[in-house]
């Protein structure tokens, strides 16, 4: 996916109020690499993310802050990836008393995939509250929490300026995203669809800026529910077992949907398909069937 992309500068003025410095960590995952913002027109700047703390990012950052006769107010950070945060104790080298903000669910206990990067830094910081407002000369942003993603995931609305909105990685610029709960996904695409103005901008989390975002979040919604259509419609025909419906694994219903798809992206597309399979057996319509690890519809009726 990644060698398909355009190019995009290591750092690009966006509008008159937004650049963007890439994390310098370009990738299958990453596309580009991950973008990083710095957002407003005066003095000071809000810092959007901090990349995945690559050697090459601080010296952009630091070249940028320096051109535009800036400093920072603050770091914003949209989730708990590495990719978005590894880079917050270079900013803190930089700007020891910067205040960070990062939502922090409650019912999040641990932190997923390895040490936390922001161990010890209890005391820089604070959590983001639904509908919080971070301003600077230029610049006002508000938060909107949007789980599925990630538990964390915040995205940030530019309206009184701009019409634009700072999505992370729950719409990215190429491609479709990655989520950890669809219910919840459904739930913020449908949030970022009203927070979007009819032609307004997304400024995503990777890739290239999306320039009419409402649009491009109605064909993500309209992606994941083709593709729950899809699995409802396998999980329909049944298979014929000894004598009774026996039921699709979940593999089995990857290699229906993705048949034209190589085989070494079946592995990733099955995390997709199991997290469809969940949340169609919390809305009753699906059954599991433990002892053989299989899925099938409870009643047809149900669609």
């Amino acid at each position: 996916m990644a060698g398909a992309l355009l190019p995009l500068p290591e750092v690009e003025r966006l509008s008159t109020r937004v650049i963007r410095v890439l994390g310098g960590n370009p990738g299958k995952f990453t596309l580009q690499g991950t973008n990083t913002y710095l957002i407003g027109t005066g003095p000071t700047r809000i810092l959007l993310d901090t990349g995945e703390g690559k050697p090459t990012w601080p010296p952009l950052l630091h070249r940028t802050l320096a051109s535009e006769r800036a400093t920072l107010s603050a770091a914003i950070l949209t989730h708990r990836h590495h990719d978005h945060i590894s880079g917050v104790p270079d900013v803190l080298s930089s700007f020891p008393s910067l205040p960070i903000y990062k939502h922090r669910p409650a019912d999040v206990a641990s932190w997923p995939g390895g040490p936390n990067p922001l161990d010890g830094l209890q005391a820089e910081l604070h959590d983001i509250a639904e509908g919080q407002v971070f301003a600077v000369e230029g610049a006002t942003l508000r938060a909107v929490r949007t789980p599925g993603h990630t538990a964390d995931h915040v995205a940030f609305v530019l309206a009184e300026e701009e019409d634009a909105v700072f999505s992370g990685d729950a719409v990215l610029g190429h491609g479709t995203a990655v989520f950890e709960d669809l219910a919840a996904y459904m739930a913020c695409l449908e949030k970022l669809e009203r927070e979007c103005g009819e032609k307004g901008r997304l400024y995503p989390g990777h890739g290239a800026v999306v320039e009419e975002g409402r649009a491009r979040v109605r064909e993500y919604i309209e992606h994941r529910r083709q593709r729950e259509r899809q699995v409802l419609n396998v999980l329909e025909t049944g298979k014929e077992g000894e004598g009774e419906v026996e039921g699709w694994g979940s593999m089995e219903i990857v290699k229906v949907i993705y048949k034209d798809y190589p085989e070494n992206l079946h592995e990733p597309a099955q995390r997709g398909v199991l997290q469809i399979l969940d949340k169609l057996i919390k809305e009753g319509k699906v059954a599991h069937h433990e002892a053989t690890d299989t899925f099938s519809l409870i009643t047809k009726a149900a669609l």
